[in-house]
Formats: structure tokens, C-alpha cells, sequence
């Protein structure tokens, strides 16, 4: 995608290579172990913008390449999806951004390791250099994987509408000095609980937590509640939507293909209430699949049944 696009959304967060590995037999740990290894691309940003890419969106991402194979691989996979990566900055002598998952062998994590250290060399120095170009996208897309410091940055200079992904607890506290200049965010139910301060058990509680996010500033709040759906928070308007049946092989990636889903609606032109249920159909291919984002996922999912654009 050209950055000179007349409609484009910037995303600006992590690319990943992703490597996992599974066993075959039971898993013996201080031992060499013949299993499945399957190497695939990831990060919460490239997830976020392939969503957005393949329902139709032009996407332009800031994020940190290293200069070794898999930087190279990343690249050419984002240039192949037509996902923009002439604003990224790329280090020499650096690892790009790598995840190492080791299951068991019924493919549930025994352990991780995650060397995500290149996303400290993003700085707010870095990004006062792009920022006229990303002011001139319709939407900014921030995951929380970069700092706090570049996150105050972008929230305090972006012109444009500002749509958040806390990523996780540990990382979601980034956005908690700038909750609001966010025009939408999507957090889970538990940070959702950090940020707010309240236990989220049951109605009455995610009702309470709500509140307090909107009385910071949040503007949209979609609260990912994974098999229970999402809860939809703005001004007056309180909505439950289910999540869509689907028979679920995988989570990793349905909530980055959520909110891909979401933003791509609302660059569609679709209410936020339809462009929620398109978030919710996105994740719900991604649960079937086994990678990471669905490669069923097209701008045919934005027409309903009667072959209509959702609005």
C-alpha cells in the first residue's frame, strides 16, 4: 500500500515471528524431545493490520524490523498483503521481535519465551518525525507493545480518531494517562479490571468498571469477554453481543481480529453496532483456523445475507 493512499489507517505496534513447538509423546523437560515445530508471523499490530487488509482497509504500519532473516521474511509477507511498512524503522546488528511457544503435547503452552526488547528502540523522537504523515490517516491504531512514552506521544499529538489494544494486564497500564483521547478501546475483562479497579464478576460489576473507563474519557468501549462475547459501552448506550457459533480449534489471534474487524467496519462506513458484529464474525473464523488470522476473511464478510453492505 502507497502512504500516498487517499484513505488509509496507520497501525503503529508489534510485528512477531512466532515459532512453536509440539511433542509428539508426553513432554520431557532437560531432554531432546521429537515433535512438530511450525514458525509463522505474528505481533499484534501485523495481526490487526492483516484483519483490516483482507476486509478491505489500506493500512500504512509504524513498527521496528531488525536486519536478519526474519525482518526480511516479515517484510515480504506485509508487502505481499499490501500492508504498508515505508514509515517502520529497521536496526542493524538487532533480533527482530521473536516469540518461542514449547507445548505439551496436547498443544496446551508449557512455556514461552518472548525477546520483544527491539520495540524499546521506538522512540517519541522517532515518531515526531512521522507524525504529519500519520495525521493525515482517517483512524490511528496503537497495540500496547510499544512504550508508554511513545504511547503518550501519539495520544497527545494524533489528530485523527484513536482506536487502542492493551495487549495484556502488564502492558494495558500504558494507556492509563491517556484513556482519554481514545475514541475506541477494546480491553478484556481483566484489563478492563486493572485500569478500572473493580473486580469484574458478574453484570452488575462490568456495568461499575464500564462506567469508570467512560468517566476517564474512553469514548467507545468494546469489552472483549471471549466465548461470552463483547459488551458495548458509549454515552447511553449499553449492548451485550453474543460471540458468533463457531467451532473453536485456536484462540491465539481472535482479538486481534476483533478489533481488525471492528475498525475495518467503521472504515467501511458501517454503525459501530454492525461494524462490533463483523469484529465478532472476523474472530470467529480465526477460532476455526488454525493460524492466526483467517485466510477465509475477505470483503465478502462485509455483506450480509441478503448481499447487502451492513449498515
Amino acid at each position: 500500500m502507497s502512504i500516498n493512499e487517499k484513505s488509509f489507517i496507520t497501525v503503529v505496534g508489534a510485528v512477531n515471528i512466532d515459532i512453536s513447538a509440539t511433542p509428539k509423546k508426553s513432554l520431557k523437560m532437560a531432554d531432546s524431545n521429537p515433535g512438530r515445530m511450525k514458525v509463522s508471523f505474528g505481533g499484534v499490530g501485523r495481526n490487526i493490520a492483516e484483519n483490516m487488509r483482507r476486509l478491505g482497509s489500506n493500512v500504512e504500519m509504524i513498527t521496528v524490523f531488525g536486519d536478519d532473516f526474519y525482518g526480511d521474511e516479515l517484510k515480504r509477507n506485509m508487502a505481499d498483503l499490501r500492508i504498508g511498512t515505508s514509515l517502520s524503522l529497521e536496526l542493524r546488528g538487532v533480533i527482530t521481535s521473536t516469540y518461542l511457544c514449547i507445548n505439551n503435547n496436547d498443544g496446551d503452552m508449557a512455556v514461552a519465551i518472548s525477546d520483544m526488547d527491539i520495540y524499546n528502540q521506538l522512540t517519541p523522537e522517532y515518531l515526531k518525525t512521522k507524525m504529519a504523515l500519520i495525521n493525515e490517516s482517517k483512524y490511528l491504531v496503537i497495540d500496547a507493545n510499544i512504550t508508554k512514552e511513545c504511547i503518550d506521544y501519539l495520544c497527545a499529538e494524533a489528530k485523527v480518531p484513536i482506536i487502542a489494544e492493551p495487549v495484556s494486564t502488564a502492558k494495558g497500564i500504558r494507556f492509563k494517562d491517556s484513556l482519554d483521547k481514545l475514541f475506541l478501546f477494546k480491553p478484556n475483562r481483566y484489563e478492563l479490571e486493572l485500569l478500572s479497579g473493580i473486580t469484574v464478576d458478574d453484570e452488575e460489576s462490568l456495568e461499575m468498571a464500564t462506567e469508570i473507563l467512560l468517566s476517564k474519557g474512553v469514548k467507545h468501549l468494546v469489552v472483549s469477554l471471549g466465548k461470552d462475547g463483547v459488551y458495548y459501552a458509549f454515552k447511553d448506550v449499553r449492548k451485550h453481543f453474543d460471540a458468533m457459533p463457531c467451532h473453536v480449534v485456536n484462540t491465539t489471534g481472535c482479538g486481534d481480529a476483533l478489533l481488525g474487524g471492528i475498525t475495518a467496519g467503521i472504515d467501511a462506513g458501517l454503525d459501530m453496532e454492525r461494524a462490533i458484529e463483523l469484529g465478532l464474525k472476523a474472530a470467529a473464523l480465526c477460532a476455526e483456523d488454525y493460524s492466526v488470522v483467517s485466510s477465509k476473511l475477505s470483503e465478502d464478510l462485509l455483506e450480509d445475507s441478503e448481499g447487502g453492505l451492513l449498515k
